[in-house]
């Protein structure tokens, strides 16, 4: 799903920006503040129609505009045919999506672009909260299973639902029960499609951590979110006095995590600050191999000031795995010559000059 061309319109420090970007590597240096993040964004903003960097849209927009706009012309399968899609928001919140002509919602869009982050915010797969490890499970599973969103959604509603009685303070037990079959029913399908996908991602992951890193070992385990040693009606019965105390239910896929530990112990707690860039990369990149090789599709991948915190022989690595995928990589540093000589000359890499906000191809 190469993007072909790219058009960024009031996005922080760029006013108007058009290029057409490398199908494989894109680098684009600059210095701090000049807008290579910002560039990031675009396309982050592109896929998803929000930012990485921040909640609040409003600090996205470029100071005293009232709406982003981000155009494309992609190639969606892979054909050779270019389809043109625009992404607009304004600071009312509103957000536009249009698609060869039609508009399309928020799931069609990451479907046509399926892209992977890797920034300093990537560590918060290791030393966050559950809830991020989740984002990143799930991201797996809606790309590999077209029926998970469906899943997923009716399960946040019955989710919301249950919640909202315990709320109150008392369920009748004839409703509880209705609400609790469905509970039931949605977590045990996305639990195994999550533990699934897991399983599947496993080989990827050892495999290109070996090539990263050696023999550091690394282990991944699926938590359900609850002891799936009892049945989950049981646990919800036991549970039911604390959920009613607290206004919510303490068990379920909303509270799946995934385990990564390093020789038994927590890996955010062992590794060193180099080795866990590692990790979040090996799993990052293990992500994209897996869904290549179930869609034959590659991925977009913003990989922000690549360079920093990797030394200069595991930044070679890193680069020649890029190098071997069918992915296309947006990848920023400030300066160009700690990346060029990691390239074989038959590669596709564009160099793209970024100052306040203007954008120049170099070489």
């Amino acid at each position: 799903m190469p993007i072909r061309s790219l058009s960024v319109n009031k996005i922080r420090n760029i006013d108007a920006v058009s290029f057409e970007p490398s199908e494989r590597i894109n680098i684009i240096y600059g210095a701090n503040g000049s807008g290579k993040t910002t560039l990031l964004e675009s396309v982050h903003f592109l896929g998803l129609t929000r930012s990485f960097r921040t909640n609040q849209f409003r600090y996205l927009v470029s100071s005293s505009e009232k709406e982003s706009l981000v155009f494309s012309k992609i190639d969606p399968v892979g054909n050779g045919q270019l389809k043109p899609l625009g992404v607009s928001r304004g600071l009312d919140g509103e957000v536009g999506i249009r698609f060869n002509g039609n508009s399309i919602d928020l799931s069609e869009l990451a479907t046509l672009v399926p892209l992977q982050l890797i920034n300093t915010d990537t560590f918060e797969l290791l030393e966050g909260s559950p809830g991020t490890r989740r984002q990143f499970i799930d991201w797996g599973v809606f790309h590999s299973d077209p029926v998970f969103i469906q899943l997923w959604r009716a399960f946040k509603r019955v989710l919301q639902q249950r919640n909202s009685l315990l709320k109150c303070g008392k369920i009748d037990p004839v409703l509880r029960q209705v609400w609790d079959q469905e509970f039931i029913q949605y977590a045990e399908q996305l639990t195994s499609m999550r533990k699934r996908y897991i399983e599947q991602l496993k080989p990827d992951f050892e495999e290109i951590l070996l090539r990263l890193v050696g023999d550091l070992s690394i282990t991944l385990k699926f938590s359900a979110g609850w002891d799936q040693k009892r049945p989950l009606d049981e646990l919800l019965a036991d549970n039911l006095s604390r959920d009613l105390k607290q206004g919510f239910t303490s068990i379920g896929p909303q509270r799946a995590d995934l385990k990564v530990k390093s020789e038994g112990v927590s890996a955010a707690e062992r590794l060193s600050r180099g080795q866990k860039k590692l990790v979040v990369s090996a799993l990052k990149l293990a992500q994209g191999a897996l869904f290549h090789r179930l869609s034959n599709r590659p991925c977009v991948y913003l990989i922000d000031d690549l360079p920093s915190e990797l030394d200069k022989h595991h930044s070679r690595l890193f680069c020649e795995f890029l190098e071997q995928t069918n992915n296309q990589c947006f990848i920023t540093c400030v300066d160009p010559e700690s990346l060029s000589r990691f390239w074989k000359p038959d590669t596709a890499v564009a160099y793209f000059n970024i100052e306040e906000g203007q954008l120049v191809q170099t070489h």
